[in-house]
């Protein structure tokens, strides 16, 4: 156990945190299980280690193992677990809970058998919490960590407190909410880096080496979750990798099925599938019809990139400022709004609000007779009437 607290002693000296993620502050700590599941790079880890150093008193209460880099690997995290809380334990973090052998038995045995002892835990997003074995749905909170808001990403590049806004004083009081932040930096200017290198903290590294990061990201989801979740192939990855290519070179994707799976060698369920794995591990965003049923197997009608990062690693040959656009959108709105495809616009969000998405040019055609309707305009720092400019949107999380 000394070798456990002595790693953890380590990480915390050797963390060095440039940033700290809003979203801790909406996290019920004391919950008995919580879990912390998303892509990797979003801060999951940075999350976990400044609440424990944050809240720690007595080191011997708090114990932080990442299953990536177990010093001596363990059988059981449960016989671990029961150890850490009988030597007066009373919190034990576990990262990457998704690399150990049946994580989630072990995580339901702690939770039945220890129920005095706190257990948070990160995982990948694709991440399941029901299987044949166990279900922790009914146990486990889970957050699922977003990538940097535009407006987290300002903050830590201007080292300033900025504030959270709803979708509804956005479409209600932009004009002077616009008005207001724009005093304080220049969002247009700071909209484009965030578009280029701002989803995820690592930018505080090397902005230079960013893209480099993000493409091994997506090959570590590809090669590994992904490839271990549906025990493939190196055949199959490669058809993965094709799939994602063709969707970013023509983002928004409006995918024809039948011929999609034929030039893959797929079936149509089968490439479907695929969809959903990559939606899962949040490397693109399927958009359906509104009022239509659909379900992990439906067809999409669009698939966008899951954030405008992307399309610059992916495919920077094709970039499409339209496509940049409806990537940002989407990408804000989705951790807290229903995201749907108007039948007269681009979005319908929440099933009420019909988002236009174009240039400050944008007209008001597609919005005719369109109650709650508006127009989400890029390069606009300031709007009017039902207007309202895109940079605004990234204040929402």
């Amino acid at each position: 156990m000394e070798e456990l607290y002595l790693f953890q002693d380590q990480m915390i000296r050797s963390s060095n945190f440039l940033f700290k993620r809003d979203f801790s502050d909406q996290i019920e700590w004391e919950e008995r299980l919580i879990g912390l599941i998303g892509t990797r790079g979003v801060g999951k880890t940075t999350i976990m280690l400044q609440h424990l150093i944050a809240t720690t008193n007595n080191r011997n209460e708090t114990l932080y193992i990442t299953i990536d880099n177990l010093g001596k690997p363990v059988e059981s995290l449960f016989y671990l677990a029961r150890k850490f809380f009988q030597s007066g334990g009373k919190r034990l973090y576990i990262d990457e809970i998704h690399k150990f052998p049946d994580w989630g038995i072990e995580l339901k045995n702690i939770y039945d058998l220890l129920p005095a002892l706190k257990v948070v835990f990160s995982g990948s997003s694709m991440l399941k919490l029901t299987d044949n074995n166990t279900d922790l749905s009914r146990r486990a909170v889970i957050y699922q960590i977003p990538g940097l808001s535009f407006r987290e990403f300002l903050q830590i590049n201007l080292s300033v407190k900025l504030p959270v806004l709803t979708l509804s004083s956005v479409l209600t009081e932009h004009e002077s909410l616009a008005n207001s932040l724009a005093a304080q930096f220049q969002p247009l200017a700071w909209l484009d880096k965030y578009m280029k290198y701002g989803f995820y903290p690592y930018f505080l590294q090397s902005e230079a080496t960013y893209g480099i990061k993000l493409n091994a990201t997506i090959n570590y989801v590809l090669e590994n979750e992904i490839s271990n979740l549906l025990k493939a192939d190196i055949r199959t990855i490669q058809k993965f990798k094709r799939l994602l290519k063709t969707i970013a070179s023509s983002v928004p994707f409006q995918p024809n099925i039948t011929k999609l799976a034929e030039s893959l060698e797929l079936n149509r369920i089968t490439l479907l599938s695929y969809l959903n794995f990559l939606d899962n591990a949040e490397v693109t965003v399927s958009l359906y019809n509104s009022g239509s049923f659909y379900g992990a197997l439906s067809k999409p009608g669009k698939i966008l990139l899951m954030h405008p990062n992307l399309a610059y690693c992916l495919s920077p040959e094709t970039i499409n400022q339209g496509n940049l656009r409806e990537s940002f959108v989407v990408s804000q709105l989705k951790t807290k709004h229903k995201i749907e495809l108007s039948k007269t616009a681009d979005f319908l969000i929440d099933e009420k609000i019909t988002l236009e998405v174009g240039g400050k040019s944008k007209t008001q055609r597609q919005l005719k007779n369109t109650p709650d309707g508006f127009i989400i305009a890029d390069n606009l720092e300031v709007g009017f009437k039902n207007k309202i400019p895109m940079w605004l949107l990234g204040f929402l999380y």
